[in-house]
């Protein structure tokens, strides 16, 4: 599907971007007012792709309308429209949807709503490959949230993504990957010490460049529970494989009309591609 023949550079901005979930607990911060500044964030931004957690079909249907230049991927963790998806928006007149799945990270990936390890919930990896229509490179989009209790589940979890994303680059020479997501874990943590290739002990080590690296200074926290601030250690990433140039890379901190759209904060990397 690589075509040789391609442009000499593909630029694409990217973000990841936890909604906070659809649920009557968030007195104050109900999603019915959030929707529509959770479509405002991608709107203000324009990212060719957006990878989404803890999103149910609801949420999806919800910010559709004001997202008219994107169509979506993906399916529930419990298997179709069941329960939070980790959707991949993408902009459809500049990319074309050329393969997409979902597995499970779990022992058995293929099981639909599998359980793995020791995680509190199923966990999914949503993925697509996407050719860049004014280049024909080929990107390759894995969009995760791993497990917020279980430790082996969030190593685990991180292997199974790491290993299927080798499998497809091997299937599609020439491809870049990008994986974005909640990782649930700040850097110190032991996946993503493995997903920054820092544990040699773990086996084959990924081959993967953060986004934050060109950030100067602290990176602060991406997750909030709707109090703001800055004060703490991301859990929301966008790595790549080392094709990519990255560009730039912020964490937005606005609020819209004096609120929060999410409890996280989305990221966006700019990423080039020759």
């Amino acid at each position: 599907m690589t075509n040789q023949n391609q442009s000499s550079h593909t630029l694409v901005k990217v973000m990841t971007f936890n909604l906070r979930t659809y649920t009557a607990y968030d007195e104050g911060n109900e999603w019915a007012q959030r929707a529509p500044w959770v479509a405002q964030s991608i709107i203000d931004h324009a990212p060719q792709i957006v990878g989404v957690q803890e999103a149910y079909r609801v949420m999806l249907e919800d910010v559709q309308p004001q997202l008219a230049e994107y169509q979506w991927i993906g399916e529930g963790r419990r298997g179709g429209s069941e329960d939070e998806h980790c959707a991949i928006f993408y902009r459809s007149e500049e990319l074309e949807l050329l393969k997409q799945g979902q597995f499970w990270l779990s022992e058995t990936p293929e099981l639909v709503g599998s359980l793995g390890w020791d995680s509190d919930y199923p966990r999914i990896c949503t993925w697509g490959w996407f050719r860049h229509r004014l280049t024909n490179a080929v990107i390759r989009v894995y969009n995760v949230h791993l497990d917020h209790i279980g430790e082996q589940a969030c190593m685990e979890g991180a292997k199974l993504v790491v290993a299927m994303m080798k499998q497809h680059a091997a299937a599609e020479p020439g491809s870049a990957g990008i994986l974005m997501g909640d990782m649930n874990g700040v850097p110190s943590d032991l996946p993503l010490q493995y997903l920054h290739g820092r544990l040699p002990d773990e086996g084959e080590l990924p081959a993967l460049q953060d986004a934050y690296s060109s950030l100067q200074g602290e990176y602060g926290r991406t997750f909030h529970d709707f109090e703001g601030g800055i004060d703490g250690e991301p859990i929301d990433y966008i790595l790549v494989e080392l094709m990519w140039k990255i560009r730039s890379c912020i964490i937005d901190r606005r609020q819209i009309e004096g609120k929060y759209p999410s409890d996280h904060y989305p990221v966006i990397a700019e990423l080039e591609l020759s």
